[in-house]
């Protein structure tokens, strides 16, 4: 175990790395538990509100990211600095991105239906940072071989054509699959050359004039929405809380 942590995560100086996903992910469930107990009213918690103004926590959360970030830049690769500036910066990311919807809206959307994303935004970057971890590298540079990656021209063109890859993924509608697709290039090439989500740029502009490519797509959306969006549904009210339009919906309800 001992070798194995020093030759894969230690060696390669994915410590930090490692570091920051984990500070990540505990900032963003803690500040869950938080925000969830604020709403229901339980615990010490309240709101911070100095002079009337709701101060949300994507500020610290800003603030902590740059001191990270920062620190990162200006620490040894190895050295404790590093390893703290990584663990600043993961609880600083965790912070903001629980508010990435906020942002996005600029409009308090935290318990609504938009707010979401969030909780969808820091699955997938938990998730990414995981598989980098994990050994893959964006656009498909770990497929090459050690001599492959001296030749500058075969790595620069192995990165084109992956992100060309992603970005058509993220043009047919399908961002989740390009997000994906950006370290395991196999996912992005699926994503390339299946039919469009319905109501993305590339339906819009390929399939108005093609009728049954449009029916094909839009019936396909709808058996993986109807097979997948239940689950997701439930999966993220379990994380990041149910918004406010279905607990009421939920209360309402006749037992």
């Amino acid at each position: 175990m001992g070798h194995w942590w020093y030759r894969n995560i230690v060696e390669p100086g994915k410590l930090p790395l490692l570091l920051a996903l984990v500070s990540f992910v505990l900032s963003f469930l803690v500040t869950r538990m938080i925000t969830r107990m604020i709403r229901a009213g339980r615990g010490p918690f309240k709101n911070v509100t100095p002079g009337g103004l709701h101060i949300h926590h994507v500020v610290p959360g800003v603030i902590l990211v740059i001191i990270g970030g920062f620190g990162a830049i200006g620490s040894a690769r190895h050295s404790f600095g590093a390893g703290l500036s990584a663990v600043i910066f993961g609880l600083g990311a965790g912070l903001v991105l629980d508010e990435f919807a906020l942002i996005l809206h600029l409009d308090d959307v935290y318990w609504s239906e938009q707010g979401r994303k969030s909780v969808e935004i820091v699955v997938l970057t938990a998730a990414i940072v995981a598989l980098v971890l994990g050994g893959f590298l964006p656009f498909g540079v770990n497929d090459l071989t050690e001599d492959e990656r001296h030749n500058r021209g075969l790595v620069a063109m192995n990165t084109a054509t992956n992100f060309f890859l992603a970005l058509i993924a993220l043009w047919k509608g399908k961002a989740r699959t390009a997000f994906f697709g950006v370290v395991i290039p196999f996912v992005a090439l699926i994503g390339a050359i299946r039919l469009a989500r319905p109501g993305s740029p590339y339906a819009t502009k390929f399939y108005a004039n093609r009728p049954k490519a449009r029916a094909k797509a839009q019936l396909r959306a709808f058996h993986h929405d109807r097979r997948w969006a239940s689950p997701r549904r439930k999966f993220e009210n379990f994380i990041g809380g149910t918004p406010d339009p279905e607990r009421k919906a939920a209360k309402e309800e006749p037992h």
